[in-house]
């Protein structure tokens, strides 16, 4: 038996090689995902689901488009529901990029993106972000763009899965002009876009309608679980991933689409009840790093995760100070490397955990970072 060659261009998540290994009692500072209740309307529409549980439109529930479209002022036929903001990803880089270019990912940033990039036949090329907080910098990525003549798309993370960074209007503007000049695929992942300290980040539809957006349910809303996603688009654009994603799952689950239905019903509630949580968590994990650590830091622009600079001694092999910090210290955290060469020298803190880990968390670890 011999695998697909395409599978010998993937490699195993290096999120899950650290994670799958926990040992018990190890304090979780690793995975993205909230620890807060499933909100109520999602429960109740999971309890109540009417009638027979049957297929839907590829496209997704109408309601649910409704829901969508109006919660980022599109129209229905802008709307996509998919299997997670991951099928959305998936189906896009299927449908439009071509076998032989190249996709400008961010540098660092979400594990999944050279890999879809590879999945199509393409070639992932990092761009740069900002070296003071890991934001959208248009001046790198639109230098690196003009070096790709063999571009076939480019993708934004905003904020940014590691960092936690954003944008700014300005800087959106002219990637997304830079885009459409050259007709290129632009997809803006904007999964953690709701989750904000303040004031809410600026989204690519800020400036443009001739990108594609991915979103879904599983950051904002707090329901990773029920795989619901959608992109939001030029129906030219969603057409042909319309189809990739029809064959490859036949339609998201029809349940989770009526939870979904539910959750964007009720989502100035449950938007604002994720904030507050997420706003708790980060007091607790700032001032435990005050206290044990004497760090004074600065909330993201978004997202629950903290890049930590790691100390001087753990920039050679990022990956075995993370492993020590999990088998020794017991608590798990997912080293910068892991998102690309430009997060060799830090590492992503999800304070998606409970204040109580997050405290315990920083105890255990503040003598490595010390030593």
């Amino acid at each position: 038996m011999k695998t697909a060659t395409r599978l010998s261009l993937l490699k195993p998540s290096p999120i899950r090689a650290i994670t799958d290994g926990t040992p018990p009692g190890a304090i979780p500072l690793g995975l993205g995902e909230p620890t807060w209740d499933l909100p109520e309307p999602a429960r109740r529409a999971l309890l109540r689901a009417p009638g027979p549980c049957g297929y839907v439109p590829h496209a997704g529930l109408t309601d649910l488009r409704k829901a969508v479209a109006a919660f980022h002022g599109a129209t229905v036929d802008e709307v996509l529901i998919t299997t997670g903001s991951q099928g959305a990803l998936f189906a896009l880089f299927q449908a439009w990029v071509e076998p032989g270019t190249k996709v400008l990912v961010p540098d660092p940033g979400f594990v999944a993106y050279p890999a879809l990039a590879r999945m199509a036949g393409a070639e992932p090329v990092p761009y740069a972000l900002s070296p003071d907080r890991f934001r959208l910098d248009a001046d790198a990525l639109l230098q690196v763009l003009a070096a790709t003549p063999d571009a076939s798309a480019v993708i934004l993370n905003l904020p940014s899965n590691p960092t936690g960074g954003g944008g700014d209007l300005e800087a959106l503007r002219r990637v997304a002009e830079a885009c459409v000049a050259r007709g290129l695929l632009l997809i803006s992942d904007e999964v953690y876009r709701d989750l904000h300290f303040g004031v809410r980040p600026p989204g690519l539809r800020d400036v443009t309608d001739r990108g594609v957006v991915v979103s879904s349910v599983s950051k904002g809303w707090g329901a990773p679980g029920l795989r619901v996603g959608w992109a939001i688009g030029d129906p030219a654009w969603l057409t042909p991933a319309r189809v990739v994603h029809g064959y490859a799952v036949t339609g998201t689950a029809t349940p989770a689409q009526w939870a979904a239905l539910a959750l964007l019903e009720h989502s100035e509630a449950i938007l604002a009840e994720a904030r507050a949580a997420i706003c708790g968590r980060w007091e607790s994990l700032a001032e435990a790093l005050h206290e044990h650590l004497g760090q004074t830091v600065s909330p993201p622009d978004g997202t629950f995760y903290h890049f930590m600079p790691l100390p001087l001694s753990a920039h050679a092999d990022p990956l075995a100070f993370a492993l020590r910090l999990r088998d020794e210290a017991k608590v798990v955290v997912i080293p910068g490397l892991a998102f690309g060469e430009g997060g060799r020298r830090h590492a992503r803190l999800s304070f998606a955990a409970t204040p109580e880990q997050l405290r315990e968390g920083v105890t255990r670890l503040a003598p490595y970072w010390r030593g």
